[in-house]
């Protein structure tokens, strides 16, 4: 898995991990190759039967800087990530889904935010869905247990005035006019310096999909390290194209990271019967949301 490019010279290194992302995977690095800073892409692919990787290949000639790891299973987000720090030489490093789609100058604008903000370990933008909405996980603050309470009960719209019941998805909130500190991004797309990854350390590969980002926040937030939401930096995420095909198995991997997350952070900041009963609630939902991707099947 040699590099075919001169790595002195990189500012930002992507890493993508792909699963049967079909042609998107292949407009993804484009947008990526067509950045106005010097920048090195390594896809990490997760054992895909479809034909994203062939069209990739076709698409990309042998002198891009692009590199491709392919792995003979499926090893979650996190774990298929990580595997390809050690062959990453950027100054920063941005963790960008398949189906995100960057301008020329994104990697730039990063870059200049980055470097302005010098406690910043992470940042993320605005992300938009294709019909140009924000999307709902653009920016939040962590989902403790209870902010997952008062979203799941829509308790937030019952006391709209009161701090206590806030959402922790802040997209009804106005965009703010410069970049701010926020508790969490999306993690569809995280622009990482390379020194505070150091500090941190890589993601939980625990978590197979989902919640290993929210793991991550936590231990920038914990080492001192901001996390920044840029507003005026704008990527278009086509959501869900990976997980079409697997509704329930993927409602699975989130609910169980999300278990997972509330014991590694919060498990001691709870009495233990309320804890408990949180937990439950979590698998409770997973039963009725799979139930109604079921009956949703068999009615089609």
């Amino acid at each position: 898995m040699e590099l075919n490019f001169d790595s002195k010279s990189i500012v930002v290194s992507v890493i993508i991990v792909n699963f049967n992302s079909g042609e998107l995977l292949t407009q993804s690095v484009r947008s990526v190759l067509a950045s106005t800073i010097s920048v090195e892409v390594h896809v990490v692919d997760n054992a895909s039967i479809d034909d994203s990787l062939l069209m990739l290949q076709q698409a990309i000639v042998h002198d891009k800087p692009v590199q491709i790891i392919k792995n003979t299973q499926n090893l979650g987000f996190a774990q298929a990530a990580n595997l390809a720090l050690p062959y990453t030489t950027g100054q920063y490093l941005l963790f960008l889904n398949p189906d995100c789609l960057i301008r020329p100058d994104t990697l730039a604008q990063f870059v200049s935010v980055m470097e302005k903000n010098s406690q910043a370990g992470m940042a993320g933008c605005l992300v938009r869905n294709p019909d140009g909405s924000e999307q709902a996980g653009c920016r939040r603050s962590v989902p403790s247990p209870w902010r997952t309470m008062v979203r799941i009960f829509h308790l937030d719209k019952l006391f709209p005035h009161s701090k206590r019941f806030k959402n922790f998805v802040l997209t009804s909130q106005p965009l703010p006019t410069e970049p701010v500190e926020i508790e969490g991004i999306s993690g569809a797309c995280m622009f990482v310096r390379r020194t505070a990854l150091d500090v941190v350390g890589p993601m939980d590969e625990s978590y197979f999909l989902h919640c290993e980002d929210l793991d991550w926040f936590m231990r920038f937030r914990a080492k001192h390290l901001r996390i920044l939401f840029i507003p005026e930096v704008e990527v278009v995420h086509v959501k869900g194209v990976c997980s079409r095909k697997q509704p329930i198995r993927i409602l699975w991997y989130k609910h169980r990271g999300m278990v997972r997350f509330y014991r590694k952070f919060f498990r001691d900041l709870y009495p233990l019967p309320l804890f408990w009963g949180i937990i439950l609630a979590v698998w409770v939902r997973f039963a009725i949301l799979a139930l109604g991707v079921l009956l949703k099947s068999v009615i089609r």
